[in-house]
């Protein structure tokens, strides 16, 4: 029970009575699977009396993990959506729930919601109670603490220039990330995206280029609107990224389409490495 053992804090808890029984946590709950239990409470934390109701409410919030827009953010609503099926009902700790919601209330509004009533922080216990408390400081110390994306206005997709403009662009910029962006339909016809990423230079000191990679992964996901904008069709589309890193925050201030037989893009990135910017 790893997932749960690092965050347990012990003392006491609220008894369950046998109104509740256990349940395997279904494969629709993707946010929920491989957390380090398999089964769960069922009515769970949240109020859902039934599985139908439990997938169908969590759904909605996959989105969200998926942005990483907190360390503890898959544990936080795993612990409410699907309770793990112990002799007490261990609920996230109001400094847990705090933790979260100040990283992940801007990804909501930046989707256009609100953090949601049913999760005030005050419905939670306090630390010196039973419940899932933050990782500690020193664990944070153990692994490296990269840039973050935020909510931004998406850049206009530029379509027509040379490449000595983008070389330019490049001079002033920290990283270019080559995007290939296409629709998906999930299982409960939600709109989702493929995203491939390929790193074609970063220069922010020792930022790697998985690292990279990965952060603007995070950061279509949090700019959903922009990914809405670059897929008009389902065909796939290619975009080139370049932003600079700036405070720890990661933005994106181009975007140039990158056409199949556009020749400015790919001549840029092949003059960039012996490039000497002015």
């Amino acid at each position: 029970l790893f997932a749960v053992n690092g965050f347990l804090r012990v003392a006491t808890g609220l008894d369950i009575g046998l109104s509740t029984k256990c349940v395997a946590i279904p494969k629709e709950m993707g946010m929920c699977q491989n957390i380090g239990y398999s089964e769960m409470r069922l009515p769970n934390l949240m109020g859902h009396t039934s599985m139908a109701e439990v997938i169908l409410k969590s759904t909605t919030w996959q989105h969200l993990v998926h942005t990483d827009c907190h360390p503890h953010v898959r544990t936080f609503l795993c612990s409410l959506f699907a309770p793990i099926c112990l002799d007490t009902f261990i609920h996230p700790c109001r400094s847990m729930c705090a933790a979260v919601r100040d990283s992940c209330a801007p990804v909501l509004l930046c989707h256009g919601h609100p953090w949601p009533a049913s999760l005030d922080c005050d419905r939670f216990p306090g630390d010196e109670d039973m419940c899932l408390a933050p990782l500690t400081k020193d664990y944070k110390y153990l692994h490296k603490v990269l840039p973050k994306p935020t909510c931004q206005t998406c850049p206009a997709v530029e379509e027509f220039f040379t490449h000595k403009r983008v070389l330019e662009v490049f001079c002033d910029s920290n990283f270019a990330v080559k995007v290939k962006l296409s629709k998906k339909r999930t299982a409960f016809e939600d709109q989702g995206y493929n995203i491939e990423c390929q790193v074609e230079f970063t220069t922010q000191g020792s930022l790697l280029p998985y690292e990279t990679q990965s952060m603007i992964q995070q950061w279509l996901l949090i700019n959903e609107k922009c990914i809405e904008r670059m897929t008009p069709t389902h065909r796939p589309m290619v975009y080139l990224l370049v932003g600079n890193i700036e405070e720890g925050i990661i933005l994106v201030k181009q975007v140039y389409r990158w056409q199949r037989k556009d020749s400015q893009l790919t001549l840029a990135t092949q003059k960039w490495r012996y490039h000497k910017c002015l």
